[in-house]
């Protein structure tokens, strides 16, 4: 790996591109080393990862508008939507847009976690969409996927958005512009252009994961897929973007970020380094923001732990800065202690989280955020009395360069009515790759399997078990092999009509 160091520079210094950020990233993008099998092998479970969140999600109200915009914009030899008869082919854009709200919806998917948030798994649909209408092979979408996370990866490592209130997806549109040009094998000048290109017009405010939460949280990276694919096709034509969109004296960095005397140390590999940086990635157990995994496991413990929760007078949570400032009640937000939020504002509230699984022993990706559960009176007693702290031993955990040593967990003080003190604390999620039971692909299959239950046929569930587990061998324009279809009968409507 190689440490870059990226600063603004004025314009008349006229920084030579080889000594850009966007070039860099487009090397690496555009060379060809050798994919290294354990990162193929774990593109395949977060492929199923995403199908099973995308089917689980098919028929929610965000999931059905996406998908009849997308249904709007038909194209011979195109790509496929989830759930939709996969010999019906629509614009690579809008699959991408559609399928990529499928898999955000739930928040159930893959996760890193380092100066900055993301769900690298975002990737996957506006990669998919592309390499079924340009025809790829599994190979080449391996290829794309692998480059994707290792950029998306090192960009968080290396930027910090929240700190500004810019969303994560200002990372996810140069990654997805970078492993479609990898994976379509374009040079490495028109690689460098779209990733410029997508990170100009996907800087937005975080906003969208803030307040009273939205439906746009699972939109937001489908909108970054889809401008990132735009982008591409733009280049592709001989277009330009603004340029240094990372060193520019107006640059993102220079008017949004840290500002003219910013200094960011952005790790990349060699050109033609294997890239591994998808096998520091992890994905969920819980339907639920990733910083909240560890905690439903302390929350399950300490269920049989209490003999009597109607005796907890308080409940204090000591965590890292963002855990406390992002998801508890550091982020001053009172949406978080309202039982008639939305479920997105749910997810991203410890408090709450922490109180159901608490009482239940369990979390479920439906049943864990209804309303009844949410208003239930005993629910409302503990979550009221929870409070969350930041103790600079776990956000030195949680920036940890180590991914080993890395730690998203929490300690938990349950303090009784008699003044008896109750402690657990976990470092890592169990589920974690360094948990006490990581995630193999026994597991992803199982997540599959429980989230499609009553949806998709048997049938259909051996067949994308199958396909997707021998993505190595499928030929040049048979990546259609890895759409999910249900009866169309079973999708639902929305009554509600758009402009398409």
């Amino acid at each position: 790996m190689i440490l870059h160091k990226v600063k603004v520079y004025p314009s008349k210094t006229k920084l030579p591109k080889k000594k850009q950020l966007a070039w860099k990233i487009a090397e690496i993008a555009s060379d060809n080393a050798k994919l290294n099998n354990k990162s193929i092998e774990m593109v395949i479970n977060r492929i199923i990862d995403n199908s099973s969140v995308a089917v689980a999600s098919l028929n929610r109200k965000s999931v059905i508008s996406s998908r009849e915009m997308a249904l709007a914009h038909p194209k011979k030899n195109g790509a496929t939507l989830f759930g939709v008869n996969s010999k019906l082919k629509f614009h690579c854009e809008w699959a991408a847009w559609s399928n990529g709200t499928a898999v955000r919806e739930l928040d159930f998917h893959d996760t890193f976690l380092a100066a900055d948030y993301s769900h690298p798994g975002d990737n996957i649909p506006p990669l998919l969409a592309v390499a079924q209408q340009k025809k790829r092979s599994g190979l080449d979408l391996l290829r794309g996927i692998i480059t994707a996370y290792e950029v998306q990866v090192n960009l968080v490592k290396g930027i910090c958005l929240h700190k500004h209130k810019i969303d994560h997806i200002a990372h996810l549109g140069p990654s997805v512009a970078a492993g479609i040009g990898s994976m379509l094998k374009l040079n490495t000048e028109t690689i460098y252009q779209a990733i410029q290109q997508s990170l100009h017009t996907t800087v937005s405010t975080r906003q969208s994961r803030k307040g009273e939460i939205s439906s746009w949280k699972a939109y937001a990276p489908a909108h970054a897929g889809k401008l990132a694919i735009e982008a591409v096709d733009r280049v592709m034509r001989g277009e330009g973007a603004p340029s240094p969109i990372y060193e520019g004296e107006d640059s993102v960095i220079a008017r949004i970020l840290d500002g003219k005397k910013a200094l960011y140390k952005i790790p990349l590999p060699k050109k033609n380094e294997e890239k591994k940086a998808i096998l520091e990635t992890y994905t969920k157990e819980y339907s639920a923001e990733y910083q909240a995994q560890a905690l439903i496991d302390i929350a399950k413990k300490l269920n049989k732990k209490i003999n009597n929760l109607n005796q907890i007078k308080k409940i204090d949570i000591y965590t890292s800065h963002h855990t406390h400032n992002v998801i508890g009640t550091g982020a001053n937000d009172p949406q978080k202690m309202d039982p008639n939020a939305s479920r997105e504002t749910l997810d991203h509230s410890i408090m709450y989280i922490f109180a159901v699984a608490l009482e239940d022993a369990n979390w479920h990706h439906v049943k864990s955020y209804t309303r009844s559960r949410a208003n239930k009176k005993s629910t409302i007693k503990i979550w009221r009395s929870i409070k969350t702290h930041e103790d600079k031993k776990w956000t030195k955990k949680y920036h940890d360069p180590n991914p080993k040593n890395k730690s998203f967990g929490a300690k938990v003080i349950v303090t009784l009515k008699n003044g008896k003190k109750i402690i657990e604390q976990l470092d890592k999620a169990d589920a974690h790759p360094y948990g006490a039971r990581p995630f193999v692909r026994n597991n992803y299959i199982k997540k599959f399997l429980t989230l499609s239950k009553n949806i998709i046929s048997k049938k259909e569930i051996d067949k994308f078990l199958k396909n997707v587990q021998n993505l190595k061998k499928i030929k040049p324009g048979q990546l259609n092999k890895l759409n999910i279809e249900i009866r169309k009968s079973n999708l639902k409507k929305n009554t509600k009509k758009g402009i398409f």
